[in-house]
């Protein structure tokens, strides 16, 4: 699917915002340096536009006829959609994978597992003809980024989960990922994986001269002109929200503007040298850059190539976010899927997966399974985050449509997209 089919009809300002993550943003990474983009959500009216009618709802957020008659009981099978390179693989077989394995000696239940999601924007016009139709994508289960579960679960595309099916995914998932504005309760999605937006320097550019806030990004003039700020809006916004002491999760458009006008300051004044996707990560290695708002996943194989690189979580925090199973409506094998999910909530299993993808896991006793199975990466705060970074987290709360256009407007013309 071209672009442009996927944008047309959007406001000007949000059509600017998918473009930029899809050229340059986590949107346009691959699964080994980073996850999918914390891009955008659009209202209902939004969507009509672009020729994707609402859904019929029940008032809960459930489809009318979104669930099929499940095949669970008779067909011993599911079918999952994810990304590249994100679940565990035998080194010497990329074909098998060990926790997909284990799931069907465990259960009996096989898994046709398809790498099919190489973004967000993407895989929803893959899906979107059959779900607005009422129609079974093939699909039982399918990983998606946040805002994206977040519109699914308002167009009523995806089914509610049996509570009864996933009591183990309900007793360990940790406490911080339990209700998301978008998802409150869990009761459509369990996270696969987290990211994690850091502050990131080149010790050796810095002269050994740490780096641990956005005001020092901002206000130092020893980094003037050696400071990249990331083009995903809800990262850099919500960085800085933090360090004005204002929650994304909350914040008004006051604060927002606020924000915009903080950062405007830092590029009107030659602070800020850019606006960048992963590209940062050559310009940090090399020192062309200092310093930088970055994402953890990039920076685990960007420290294990130049040990100068490190990473700083801000005294005020960072900004989090996750990619999610769901189930998309008219599912055969809901049941399945639901085994599917409750599985990768046992500790051993998340530390395997864990082991395999260095991304943070949402299940609580994982990491001591982990340190059981791969001390090292037990020990990488990036992947296993300590209690004293965890209980620093913050999320971007959810936009309405008329905050998508406006927010996006001016995020656009600070960074000149």
């Amino acid at each position: 699917m071209e672009l442009n089919e996927i944008t047309d009809g959007l406001p000007e300002p949000v059509r600017k915002a998918w473009e930029r993550s899809l050229a340059g943003g986590r949107a346009a990474l691959t699964r080994r340096t980073m996850l999918r983009a914390a891009a955008l959500t659009a209202g209902a009216g939004t969507l009509a536009a672009c020729g994707i009618p609402p859904a019929r709802t029940t008032g809960t957020g459930d489809s009318v006829a979104n669930a099929a008659e499940d095949r669970s009981e008779s067909d011993k099978e599911v079918n999952f959609s994810n990304w590249p390179l994100y679940v565990d693989t035998d080194e010497n077989d990329t074909e098998k994978h060990g926790t997909l394995e284990a799931f069907t000696e465990a259960t009996g239940i096989k898994v046709k597992y398809t790498e099919d999601v190489n973004d967000n924007v993407e895989f929803f016009g893959k899906v979107k003809p059959q779900l607005a139709a009422g129609q079974d994508t093939g699909r039982d289960v399918m990983v998606l980024t946040d805002w994206m579960v977040a519109r699914l679960i308002r167009l009523g595309w995806v089914q509610k989960l049996n509570q009864s099916n996933i009591t183990t995914a309900i007793t360990n998932i940790e406490s911080r990922f339990r209700a998301p504005d978008w998802d409150p309760g869990r009761l459509y999605s369990y996270p696969w994986a987290g990211i994690q937006v850091v502050i990131a320097y080149n010790a050796k550019a810095t002269k050994g001269k740490p780096v641990t806030s956005v005001s020092q990004l901002l206000d130092d003039p020893e980094l003037k002109g050696r400071v990249t700020f990331l083009s995903e809006m809800r990262d850099t916004i919500g960085m800085t929200l933090l360090d004005m002491d204002k929650d994304p999760a909350k914040f008004t458009a006051d604060d927002y503007a606020a924000a915009v006008a903080r950062l405007q300051k830092g590029v009107d004044s030659k602070q800020i040298r850019k606006f960048t996707g992963n590209d940062y990560g050559q310009e940090l290695s090399s020192g062309d850059i200092a310093a930088c708002l970055a994402w953890g996943g990039d920076l685990i194989q960007l420290k294990a190539d130049n040990p100068d690189i490190e990473f700083v979580i801000p005294e005020k925090g960072y900004v989090s976010s996750t990619d999610n199973m769901v189930i998309p409506a008219r599912a055969q094998h809901k049941a399945n899927a639901e085994r599917l999910i409750d599985f990768y909530y046992r500790p051993e299993t998340a530390a395997r997966l864990t082991a395999g993808i260095g991304f943070v896991s949402a299940v609580t006793g994982m990491k001591e399974a982990l340190t059981a199975l791969d001390p090292d990466t037990a020990a990488n705060p990036l992947v296993v985050p300590t209690p004293e970074m965890a209980a620093k987290v913050h999320v971007f709360r959810s936009l309405n449509e008329a905050e998508e256009s406006d927010f996006e407007e001016k995020f656009s013309k600070l960074i000149g997209a």
